[in-house]
């Protein structure tokens, strides 16, 4: 019980009224900036949450990732960087070392603390992802997951996938319309 109590009462799994961890705005994330990052502020948008890393090869898909938040965060899209340092240990920094870099990419979109993406030590919302999508794992920084205007994923990027690709849009396009 202590454990399930502990659970529970966990930031990461902090919930507003009536919602549910079945869907990700059950979740939060600590911002990088000290504010609570919490999915339930975006209950019924789409929202955009990629792993990212500030000395991989992929790290100028920030730039991208910005286009996109331009671009589409006015019509309800929301971006979520979660840096991580699971993959190539391309994330050794600290918040200060992370902002250095999203500062040169110019990002304004919210950023969370780094974070755990994979494996027993996942932030909850990486575990509740795998759930939902067991086959579409990160394997590599700036994997992304769509999150759907339901709460559920509707969609998942590899690393190999630019932000600002039609089919990314296309799918940010159809929770827009999903969510009428």
């Amino acid at each position: 019980l202590a454990l399930m109590a502990a659970t529970l009462t966990s930031p990461a799994l902090a919930q507003a009224p009536g919602v549910s961890t079945r869907t990700a705005f059950g979740f939060s994330f600590p911002g990088i900036n000290g504010k609570t990052i919490r999915l339930s502020d975006y209950a019924g948008k789409p929202i955009l949450v990629v792993n990212t890393a500030s000395l991989c090869g992929f790290t100028p898909q920030y730039a991208k990732l910005q286009q996109l938040w331009t671009k589409m965060g006015p019509s309800g899209l929301v971006v979520i960087g979660v840096p991580s340092n699971d993959f190539g240990s391309q994330e050794p920094g600290g918040a200060s070392e992370i902002t250095a870099t999203t500062s040169s990419y110019g990002i304004t979109f919210p950023m969370a603390a780094k974070a755990v993406v994979t494996g027993a030590e996942a932030h909850p919302f990486y575990k509740w992802a795998a759930s939902e999508k067991p086959r579409d794992l990160p394997r590599w920084n700036f994997h992304k997951y769509l999150v759907g205007a339901d709460g559920h994923i509707a969609a998942v990027f590899s690393t190999f996938t630019d932000p600002t690709e039609p089919q990314v849009v296309a799918a940010i396009e159809h929770e827009f319309r999903s969510a009428g």
